[in-house]
């Protein structure tokens, strides 16, 4: 029995957004923001093809094209130059998801702007590319899409105050920024407003994104500092990082190793999460020589072979966590995989432990 089980990691507990995708996050708050402004969100966001039930669900991903397509256009039909900061202020940090918190957990400003770097392009949007360039007196955060999504000024103007955002979470009051490069072609009646939201000098140029501040901040101490946490979650991205997991099925596997105990694993709601139809994601297994059904019964098995090697755990627990309602149709389902019961295949697995133990 593998009594390290607790602390091992197959692979990612969830699928992660694939080149051109983005968390789903990014839209929050648009509905309200849209409506506010006397426009309807829901035709706006159908018109890019982007279905808005899925706002209700931060974690599902969306083609990047569409959210860049839609902010721009949501500018152009509101008369609003700066939709996306106005957008990114009724927004907070949390927008990231995990990376925020392992930011927040960091011992250092520099350990948190790391991790941010290292994991954005991880979790949140994997054609991001963020560099930290420190200087004698300055350090900048830079950041640039590695795809061709045309204009994407509102995009920008998002970003740089989400960022902003979170470099004074984790800097705290001590932290100023010195000057703010966006590669956006702002209008000069906009620059006195763009420098009030953001709290610095703004700097429009067409050849990059950067935040600057004082490179002495990257040493502060981060006052929300966790180190376990930090250790956990760092080391669980890492792992998600280095198994480079983009095929089909390995990103189905994902999903439902991650949604198993919900009880509604679903190859409806696996397309939704990975942002395709169902007659896509089914092609794509077929592709594979695979079904959804049949990934969804061996990640069962699997699951319950390695829960069952743990003794304190109760079979209404095991039940509970591969999704079944009750405890009897897990068995059912368990000897129908195996030929023997849960029970039974718990005996053997304990026994064969404990000669394995007395054997060493």
């Amino acid at each position: 029995m593998d009594n390290n089980y607790f602390f091992s990691l197959d692979g990612p507990l969830d699928s992660m957004p694939t080149n051109r995708q983005m968390r789903v996050a990014n839209l929050s708050g648009f509905p309200g923001l849209v409506r506010s402004l006397g426009a309807d969100p829901v035709s706006m966001l159908e018109r890019h093809d982007i279905n808005p039930q899925l706002i209700r669900d931060p974690d599902l991903y969306i083609d990047c094209q569409s959210v860049v397509d839609l902010f721009e256009y949501s500018s152009r039909a509101l008369n609003n130059p700066l939709f996306g900061l106005q957008l990114a202020q009724i927004q907070d940090p949390d927008v990231y998801g995990c990376v925020t918190a392992l930011c927040r957990a960091a011992a250092t400003v520099r350990d948190s702007v790391e991790s941010f770097i290292d994991f954005i392009p991880v979790t949140h949007a994997p054609d991001t590319i963020l560099e930290l360039v420190e200087g004698k007196e300055t350090a900048e955060i830079r950041w640039s899409v590695g795809a061709d999504l045309g204009s994407n000024a509102q995009a920008n103007y998002q970003a740089v105050l989400l960022n902003l955002k979170l470099l004074r979470l984790v800097g705290g009051r001590g932290f100023q920024p010195s000057y703010v490069n966006l590669a956006v072609d702002a209008r000069s009646r906009d620059i006195h407003e763009l420098e009030s939201k953001l709290g610095c000098k703004f700097n429009k140029t067409r050849a990059e994104n950067a935040i600057a501040f004082p490179v002495g901040l990257l040493d502060k101490p981060v006052s929300s500092a966790n180190r376990l946490l930090f250790k956990l979650l760092g080391g669980y991205l890492a792992q998600v990082r280095s198994a480079s997991r983009t095929r089909i099925e390995d990103r189905v596997q994902d999903y439902v190793r991650g949604s198993l105990s919900s009880n509604n694993c679903t190859i409806q709601r696996c397309a939704r999460k990975l942002g395709v139809s169902v007659r896509t994601l089914q092609a794509q297994l077929s592709d594979a020589g695979l079904k959804f059904s049949d990934i969804l019964e061996t990640q069962r098995l699997a699951t319950a072979k390695a829960q069952l090697q743990q003794a304190q755990k109760s079979l209404d627990d095991v039940a509970a966590m591969l999704g079944y309602a009750e405890q009897s149709s897990f068995g059912r389902a368990f000897k129908r995989w195996t030929g023997m019961t849960p029970k039974h295949y718990r005996h053997q697995a304990l026994l064969a432990d404990k000669q394995s133990r007395a054997s060493a």
